[in-house]
């Protein structure tokens, strides 16, 4: 695959936002291309450079985006070396999906679904039955998971089917909401260190004569939220990931394919004025704003009753230049959140009545209410290519 061609960035219109590649190459079809390859009824291949292997391994790294892991060969040699094609694997990026955030990426691995219909479409979005803000990463305040995510996981229709399915991660995910909505069929594996991981998704792998099994590693996202992605502490992550992945391709068993990927991108964004906008202190941003939603550079704007217009307006003429600036019906007609005519009706209340997307290097902070998202050094989110590529980088055996 191709790395996908970027619109102008100096073309303001909605129109112009780098929708995600839904349908073709978008991490939302990734599972459904590897299911169908594994003979699971009522899937489609639609990733059509992958070919078919009876044991499939998704390895998904937080945070590490196409353009992070190009900038970084020293670092990471193995995992470029797939890029460059050697080993006998392969490389290209996909894209995230919007917004580029983990809650949203991962439910759109695990469900084979845009943002549109999962529903999870943001860091924080409003549940339309509160009211209120519901952080979808922590789940919080609690919501039943199932009736916010009624769609059945790849896991669990590969595991009806008689595939062998496993997510190997850390135990702290066993019981959470999202791994439930999103992650959950067959068997979960806790392990704590990468090490652990690596070695049981081998042998999960060889476990079935087809096998799905799904592992996971969080910490290059941290290290970058907390650092930076250029900083010795995210450098670091990155020289540990890559023996990671180096270590689990050595175990393959035969008839396996590896995929290493991951849910977006990552910015450092500087800590000026002109680069993170207050929302807490701006007063024509939050004029008839009831309630903010998202995160700094994929922002869900709830408005007043009666004040969407407005908001709408007025956000345009203030952040046009630095963000696509849209109203629901538009960003949903733009395929922002999923092919048009995908959007379920139990989420379309959940989108904000606008939606602001950054284009330029410039956050939408809110220092009172989100004092600790505020303060973070790297972001994402967005469609900008930092953000919104991902590699899928294969080994097979």
């Amino acid at each position: 695959m191709a790395e996908p061609a970027w619109p102008d960035p100096d073309l303001l219109p909605v129109s112009s936002a780098p929708a995600p590649a839904y349908g073709s190459g978008s991490l939302a079809d990734l599972l459904p291309t590897l299911a169908a390859g594994l003979g699971v009824p009522d899937t489609t291949a639609t990733i059509a450079e992958l070919t078919p292997a009876d044991r499939n391994c998704v390895f998904l790294i937080d945070g590490l985006g196409w353009h992070q892991l190009l900038a970084h060969p020293d670092e990471a040699p193995f995992l470029n070396s797939l890029i460059a094609s050697s080993r006998g694997g392969t490389g290209s990026p996909i894209t995230a999906g919007f917004p580029a955030t983990t809650a949203t990426s991962l439910a759109s691995v695990g469900t084979g679904l845009p943002p549109a219909a999962h529903g999870l479409p943001g860091y924080t979005v409003r549940n339309p039955a509160t009211g209120a803000l519901m952080n979808q990463l922590r789940w919080n305040p609690w919501t039943p998971p199932h009736s916010w995510q009624p769609y059945p996981t790849l896991f669990s229709r590969a595991d009806a089917a008689g595939v062998h399915t496993a997510q190997v991660s850390s135990p702290t995910f066993r019981d959470t909401p999202l791994t439930k909505v999103a992650l959950s069929g067959g068997n979960f594996h806790g392990r704590l260190s990468g090490e652990e991981r690596m070695d049981l998704a081998a042998v999960q792998l060889a476990a079935g004569d087809r096998s799905l099994v799904y592992t996971y590693y969080s910490e290059v996202d941290g290290k970058g939220h907390r650092y930076g992605v250029d900083s010795d502490a995210w450098r670091g992550q990155l020289i540990h990931v890559d023996r990671l992945a180096q270590r689990l391709a050595e175990q393959l068993p035969p008839r396996s394919a590896l995929y290493v990927t991951a849910d977006h991108g990552m910015i450092d964004i500087p800590f000026d004025e002109q680069s993170r906008i207050d929302f807490d202190e701006d007063w024509e941003l939050s004029a008839g704003v009831a309630l903010l939603g998202g995160e700094g550079r994929a922002r869900h704007v709830y408005a007043v009753p009666g004040a969407e217009a407005d908001v709408l307006t007025c956000w345009r003429e203030v952040l046009g230049e630095q963000f696509w600036v849209a109203g629901r019906e538009e960003a949903i007609d733009a395929g922002w959140f999923g092919p048009p005519g995908t959007c379920d009706e139990r989420v379309h209340g959940r989108l904000g009545d606008v939606i602001a997307a950054a284009r330029d290097d410039v956050l939408i902070i809110a220092s009172e209410r989100e004092p600790k998202e505020s303060a973070m050094v790297g972001n994402h989110g967005s469609m900008t290519p930092a953000e919104q590529l991902v590699p899928l980088l294969e080994v097979r055996t």
